[in-house]
């Protein structure tokens, strides 16, 4: 049996890591001294104890008994401590981890040669050697566009608080990322992180309440806000100066980033959203955007502070001055006498003016962002005629290009509701009680009518799905007209299955009034989510693209068309490869499809954190999209942990965006030429999917006692009583087929199994091995970025997966016998596959930085799940009414949450 005698083999962190290693030890040597004092030195040497039992299980290969017969033994008030101390231990690693991201960022930055891999100078620098000329690029620009959309899905959710604390050290380290501070700096930032940590400890993880749907915008508002809020010009900054770097010319950029939400707008199976949250959102997000601009100007104000008497200023400045001064007399009488001779002051102080009463929704506020961006725009003219570029420009053009991003709504807000809903609506307004089960032909020639006029509809329906989905139509036209006409984005809709679905919102919209001259002014989104509807999208589209009413339609939308694409419910339908594969191929003949009917297709790819439901790097994916239908497009959700670990430091922000931008120039100025390679192994491609699909089905979907499994071998249980989300698990009522695939992924990650991202997968790879050969498979994974990225995603899912846990959650269901063996075979199928494929020894030997990852987490998220185990056995065995016991688990679910990450 090891004890804390056992030799450990330690972890080697290479050259260019070596301070991340030392951050790593100083945080988590200030981490055990926080511990010490606010718990005991007791819980410190328990901690230890237990953590170097879980390295010798996996660094020396020791059996797993002694660490489970060590964690059975710790008492229900003894689990929660140790639980969140092995939770501060590894939340110091992922932040330690995030400061080296922005170190080897600077390293590259300072070398002053090749520029950092996937960054915007070194993709135009791959583009120029490609022969993408300067005014190739130029011309190219005012296409490009990049949109992040923040999704409210929860699998894990920071509160404020810690944020902010987690912000602070950040910084701390960030001040000695280069080991240049002075002793005396060094205590002080010691003494600060402490301050952090110490106050963390004592913060709950978790609010006491499930969050509301406003929580949830407070809570997507502080990434935008507050970090993308102060990022994005320095984004336009380093573009430029990148194109300048590589091409030896300046270029005047257009607006290439945008940001959405579909926070207070996502209506699919949230009864908690409707017109009123959407009010609420947006009215929300403009009072967070209206108080950053009005930082902005005090931050302005005191830097143009021009004198007459020195420069000269533009007569339209100061007839602005007048012209303000009379709407705002209140504040002329505030203005300072002894600053009258500084008039870009003096405006600033009055447009800070309007912007207040443009909050408070009064008269002599602005109308629009628009006017606010013409007041800038005017100083900015004044400065460039009288030898401002150095005196004050640079800042105001920071401003103006938040301005023009943010406008007054911060970010677009999209429209989300079930295809269902609009039929309960239809079925109410039309008195049919029949509408969904009539003949889709006839459903179409109805729906046309009510398109051509509203007024044969009962817009009087007492029928309340009817009212709140009108309502909804009716707040998007109030909102327009009131907060611009990019606060509302996309209309999608869920589980789209013809066109009647797209046709049905039209109808809808003009029954509620929603039309602006003779047009709905609605971008509508049809949403393809399970397998079978990605396969029968080109129809459905093809049907729409045919359509007079809906022709007419994209016709006032500069006939483009955005259509969604759903990664979690088709992988959670037919496993992972049948669902890539399904995407693929959508992607395919939907952009052939647009093509022949003169259409511009968008893909918005509605992908969530973890492998399952699209997750993964987003360079990769684009890199791996079907040729020609990136575009100059990029619109993919970012939700739960994702949000946090991309957009929650503004430098990997930034760098984050940069990678996106950079891969999206790539794929569309210089997409990978055509591979006569290709068409076998597409055809191959399809063949694997069809195998594991049915793999993964046969256990899924078609085993009539899986359901139940799956509820005992996972902490689905507890999942469903976290309160980090305000809509419901579950679209409807049902078993595995109605819920949503955050908490069926979620749960497979909890129990260490990593199932939903592998498993069929290993069956398909194996035959196409016996199939095709191994060399070709090999081949395929090394020529193919389709097949290269799937793949990848897989063996980091494989690498962060563990058998051995997973096995003593499987012993707490009756069916273990039952399932177990079979689910391990199929791991050690894919695993071995994989392997062979990429003609390794180990999983991710190609990535060492990712592999070092894991193993710097795995010592203290193993205590945590072999701790969830015994913690479930014991709340089941209290027929789930322990309390103490479910707020102990709901510790567990948060812990093994951060410290695996690609959770949900």
């Amino acid at each position: 049996m090891p004890n804390d005698a056992t030799p450990l083999r330690e972890i080697e962190f290479s050259e260019t890591d070596a301070l991340l290693r030392d951050d790593v030890r100083r945080l988590g040597a200030m981490v055990g001294e926080m511990l010490a004092e606010q718990v005991s030195s007791a819980l410190l040497e328990q901690v230890e104890s237990v953590r170097r039992m879980a390295i010798a299980r996996r660094e020396n290969a020791e059996p797993m008994d002694a660490l489970v017969e060590r964690l059975a033994q710790v008492p229900l008030q003894d689990a929660d401590a140790l639980v969140r101390a092995f939770a501060a231990y590894f939340g110091a690693t992922n932040i330690a981890e995030r400061v080296h991201r922005i170190r080897r960022r600077r390293d590259h930055q300072r070398a002053g040669h090749a520029p950092q891999p996937g960054g915007l100078e070194a993709v135009l620098r791959e583009l120029r050697d490609a022969g993408v000329a300067f005014d190739e690029l130029a011309a190219f620009l005012p296409r490009l566009w990049v949109q992040p959309v923040f999704t409210a899905h929860p699998t894990e959710v920071v509160r404020r608080a810690l944020l902010e604390k987690e912000h602070s050290i950040v910084e701390r380290l960030v001040a000695d990322i280069d080991r240049e501070r002075t002793p005396p700096e060094r205590r002080a930032d010691q003494a600060r992180i402490r301050l952090a940590l110490t106050s963390a400890w004592q913060t709950s993880e978790a609010p006491p309440e499930k969050p509301t749907v406003i929580d949830e915008v407070e809570h997507v508002g502080f990434y935008l806000a507050h970090v993308l809020f102060r990022a994005l010009p320095v984004f336009y900054e380093a573009f430029a100066d990148a194109v300048e770097t590589v091409y030896g010319q300046r270029v005047a950029l257009p607006q290439v980033l945008r940001f959405g939400t579909w926070v207070g707008g996502d209506m699919d199976g949230n009864p908690n959203v409707g017109a009123d949250t959407v009010r609420a959102a947006l009215d929300a997000q403009r009072l967070q955007a209206l108080a950053q601009y009005r930082a902005d100007l005090r931050a302005l104000a005191s830097v143009l502070t021009q004198s007459l008497s020195r420069i000269g200023v533009e007569e339209a400045v100061f007839a602005r001055i007048d012209e303000y001064g009379r709407e705002l007399p209140k504040a002329v009488a505030g203005f300072k006498p002894r600053l009258a001779d500084m008039p870009y002051r003096h405006l600033l102080d009055l447009m800070g003016a309007k912007l207040s009463a443009t909050g408070a929704q009064q008269a002599q506020g602005y109308a629009d962002a628009d006017a606010f961006i013409a007041d800038l725009e005017l100083i900015d003219a004044s400065l460039a005629r009288h030898r401002g570029e150095n005196a004050g420009r640079f800042a105001l053009q920071r401003v103006l290009w938040r301005a023009r991003t943010f406008g007054f709504h911060l970010a677009t807000l999209d429209l989300r509701q079930d295809s269902a809903v609009h039929e309960e609506a239809l079925a109410a307004l039309t008195g049919d009680a029949e509408w969904a089960s009539r003949p889709l032909a006839e459903r179409i020639d109805r729906l046309h009518s009510l398109i051509g006029d509203a007024s044969a509809a009962s817009a009087g329906s007492a029928a309340d799905v009817a009212v709140s989905t009108l309502e909804v139509f009716r707040a998007v036209q109030d909102l327009r007209r009131t907060h611009g006409e990019h606060a509302i984005g996309l209309y999608i809709i869920s589980m789209s299955r013809s066109a009647a679905d797209a046709l049905a919102v039209l109808a809808l919209a003009r029954i509620a009034g929603c039309v602006e001259g003779d047009a709905v002014p609605l971008d509508v989104a049809p949403l393809f989510e399970t397998v079978a509807d990605l396969e029968a999208a080109p129809e459905v589209m093809r049907a729409l693209f045919e359509d007079p009413a809906y022709r007419r339609h994209l016709a006032g939308r500069d006939n483009e068309q955005t259509v969604m694409l759903g990664y979690s419910d088709s992988a959670k339908d037919g496993g992972l490869l049948a669902s890539r594969w399904a995407l693929q191929r959508a992607q395919v003949e939907l952009h052939a499809l647009a093509q022949r009917a003169g259409v511009r297709i968008v893909f918005f790819h509605g992908r969530g954190g973890s492998v399952s439901r699209g997750g993964g790097k987003t360079e990769r994916a684009i890199n791996a999209a079907p040729r020609g239908t990136v575009d100059g497009h990029l619109r993919a959700t970012e939700q739960g942990e994702v949000i946090h670990r991309k957009y929650g430091i503004r430098a990997l922000a930034l760098r984050n965006l940069e990678q996106a931008t950079g891969a999206v120039l790539r794929a569309s100025l210089r997409p990978r030429k055509p591979d006569p390679r290709e068409h076998g192994w597409r055809e191959a491609a399809a063949q694997l999917a069809a195998v594991s699909r049915a793999h993964y089905r046969a256990l899924v979907h078609e085993r009539e006692d899986f359901s139940d499994y799956f509820r005992a071998a996972t902490p689905i249980d507890v999942i469903e009583r976290l309160h980090i989300g305000s809509r419901p698990s579950r679209r409807r009522d049902g078993g595995i087929r109605n819920l949503r695939a955050i908490p069926w992924v979620f749960a497979w990650s909890q129990n260490r199994s990593g199932l939903t991202a592998w498993y069929g997968v290993g069956q398909a790879l194996a035959q196409g091995i016996e199939r095709y050969g191994q060399a070709a498979m090999a081949e395929m994974a090394r020529d193919w970025p389709f097949f290269q990225t799937m793949l990848d995603d897989v063996e980091m899912t494989l690498a962060k997966s563990d058998l051995g846990i997973f096995e003593r959650y499987s012993q707490l269901s009756p069916a273990h016998a039952a399932f177990y063996p079979g689910i391990a075979e199929e791991f050690a199928r894919t695993r071995d596959a994989v392997l062979a494929i990429r003609g390794e020894q180990d999983l991710l030997s190609h990535d060492p930085r990712l592999r070092l990852s894991i193993r710097l987490r795995n010592p203290y998220v193993d205590p945590i799940s072999v701790l969830q185990v015994e913690l479930l056995r014991r709340w089941r065995a209290s027929d789930r009414n322990d309390e103490d016991v479910l707020r102990a688990l709901l510790v567990t679910v948060n812990g093994i949450a951060a410290g695996i990450q690609n959770t949900g």
